[in-house]
């Protein structure tokens, strides 16, 4: 690597795993309030507790929620946001390319479309059940306002959380079956991609933070949302969700591309004979 500008040599994957990581978080510590947002007007219209606080609109929900909860509350669940961006974007971004040299086959110069798409459902699938314990709780501390009456479930902090929900709710409490919702969301990019995951993401959101018991399955999730709220249900949080992603996107590749540079440069330093 002598002779080689950082920008020429290629990343290796622990440079990847880790930039890709870190990236996430830092684009997740800046649109944080805009993903709390999305799940709190997702879940409003829920139950008669969540019918105490209205929101409305993107601005309209955060300023509610600093009125109502203090300057700290669009920020609740960050820690278990960053434990997800380091398990999710680690493992499905920072993977990627090695997954799918793996599936590319020996001599082959050029991966084809089918072995791309197998190695974004392999590391997307890998990401998914690395993370999905972290997405329960983020979930849960951002929604925590409409707990409901006469429940218990109340976090001091996130590991506190995991130790709850692992006891209340057993182990697979932690592994709420959201597959489909990651899946679809993963797949989409910018407007479509809202439009076409939010309905998925919604359905996400409610399962996630139910008690046990409220919903037999996110098919049974979704059918009273649409008997009790209409289909337009589908679509709460369809604005903050839209411009989290596009925000989020810019700010994690961004960060991720400059982050893989410094870090090679750490590396070929240390490699450096001089």
């Amino acid at each position: 690597m002598v002779g080689l500008k950082p920008s020429e040599v290629p990343p290796t994957t622990a440079v990847k795993f880790l930039g890709a990581g870190t990236a996430a978080c830092f684009a997740d510590l800046l649109t944080f309030p805009l993903d709390t947002a999305k799940v709190r007007l997702q879940i409003q219209g829920e139950n008669q507790a969540a019918r105490s606080v209205q929101y409305r609109g993107v601005l309209g929900t955060i300023l509610t929620m600093v009125r109502t909860e203090g300057p700290r509350s669009p920020y609740k669940g960050l820690v278990a946001g960053l434990h997800r961006q380091m398990s999710f974007a680690s493992v499905r971004i920072g993977l990627y390319d090695s997954v799918k040299q793996f599936y590319t086959p020996k001599g082959s110069d050029h991966s084809s479309i089918t072995t791309r798409i197998l190695a974004g459902c392999t590391t997307g699938a890998m990401a998914v059940t690395c993370a999905q314990p972290t997405d329960v709780v983020k979930i849960r501390f951002q929604a925590s306002v409409h707990a409901g009456p006469g429940s218990n479930r109340k976090y001091s902090r996130t590991m506190d959380a995991y130790r709850t929900i692992a006891r209340e709710e057993g182990v697979r409490g932690l592994w709420k079956d959201n597959f489909p919702c990651h899946f679809i969301s993963a797949f989409g990019a910018g407007f479509c991609a809202t439009v076409v995951a939010s309905p998925v993401d919604v359905v996400k959101t409610r399962y996630m933070n139910s008690p046990p018991g409220q919903y037999r399955s996110p098919f049974d999730c979704m059918l009273k949302m649409v008997t009790q709220e209409g289909p337009t249900a589908f679509y709460k949080g369809f604005t903050p969700s839209f411009l989290r992603l596009g925000a989020w996107n810019v700010v994690m590749f961004v960060t991720y591309e400059q982050l893989k540079r410094a870090l090679m440069k750490v590396q070929m330093l240390r490699e450096s004979p001089f």
